[in-house]
């Protein structure tokens, strides 16, 4: 099957200044794909190059099978991007409804659905909505189409946690229908339970592309044991992944590198009355990843640009 998304040696500066450099992506069909990375790695100079609201300095990149300058292929997109611009007086009910108009027709029910499951207030001149309901209208607009392809650039920002889960519904709906999602973030939490393969972007270059299981293993966890009775350090000295380790009296916390199962098996011999489990610190997977970077470069001889 055709990649739905696939560059070669695509790279776009600034001036000097480097967005993105080299970078050789394939995005397949009926996947949810996670583009991972602090601020001002090279997420959303991808995103613009794809959409071909920029041009690259050099390399190759079709999306849905052509070219992204052929006007065509804008209608078999859905964007959701980073910064949504919607002010005026106009309602966003109207507004959309001109957006369904300009996509061939989609059904006012359409629009209604996806509004009530977002809990968004169509109502509302879009000059007087919240950051949050802001965010609601950019994503009816982004789904409302039914697009064979969605990029969404950090689709959760300012959505409470219940609208964030039923957007992670509409996510593996779109999935379970076949269609392709790319879904930018810095936040790992978002991308993992929908996201098929993850990317990781670094200063505008594509360090690593995992699956999800994969990366997961990589992830970084502060983990705290909270037993009935005070345990011996030894116990848990020298533990495959296990660092940071501090044990008082009855309490023991440490951070895990990889998979816990020998800390598991360890605390199973004492009696654990409470276990606390932080998320995944993305920042401490990047910072694998860099160094593993680095590491190679200084391998190799391989000098970053200035």
């Amino acid at each position: 099957m055709t990649a739905v998304v696939e560059t070669e040696g695509l790279t776009k500066f600034y001036g000097r200044r480097r967005g993105l450099e080299d970078l050789d992506l394939e995005i397949r069909p009926g996947e949810v794909f996670g583009y991972l990375g602090p601020n001002g790695a090279g997420k959303t100079t991808t995103i613009r190059l794809l959409l071909d609201v920029i041009r690259p300095t050099r390399g190759r990149m079709s999306v849905l099978g052509t070219d992204p300058r052929d006007p065509r292929v804008r209608g078999r997109i859905g964007y959701l991007p980073g910064e949504l611009a919607l002010e005026g007086r106009e309602r966003a009910s109207e507004y959309l409804a001109f957006l369904a108009g300009v996509r061939g027709g989609v059904s006012r029910d359409r629009i209604t659905a996806l509004a009530e499951r977002l809990e968004a207030d169509l109502s509302v001149p879009m000059g007087r909505l919240s950051k949050g309901n802001k965010q609601k209208v950019g994503l009816i607009q982004a789904f409302m189409h039914e697009p064979e392809f969605l990029i969404l650039d950090e689709p959760t920002g300012g959505l409470d946690p219940l609208v964030q889960q039923e957007f992670l519904a509409m996510v593996r709906e779109v999935r379970a229908a076949g269609r392709t999602v790319l879904m930018s973030s810095h936040v790992l939490a978002e991308v993992e339970d929908v996201a098929d393969r993850v990317g990781i972007v670094r200063q505008g270059r594509l360090v690593a592309v995992e699956d999800v299981a994969a990366l997961r293993e990589k992830a970084v966890r502060r983990v705290e044991f909270h037993f009935d009775a005070p345990v011996p350090r030894e116990e848990f000295e020298g533990l495959p992944g296990v660092r940071d380790l501090r044990v008082e009296g009855a309490n023991l916390s440490c951070t895990i590198d990889g998979r816990p199962d020998a800390l598991i098996k360890a605390a199973a011999r004492f009696t654990v009355v409470h276990l606390v489990s932080a998320e995944p610190d993305l920042e401490e997977i990047f910072l694998t990843y860099y160094s593993e970077e680095e590491a190679r470069h200084a391998r190799t001889g391989v000098q970053e640009p200035a």
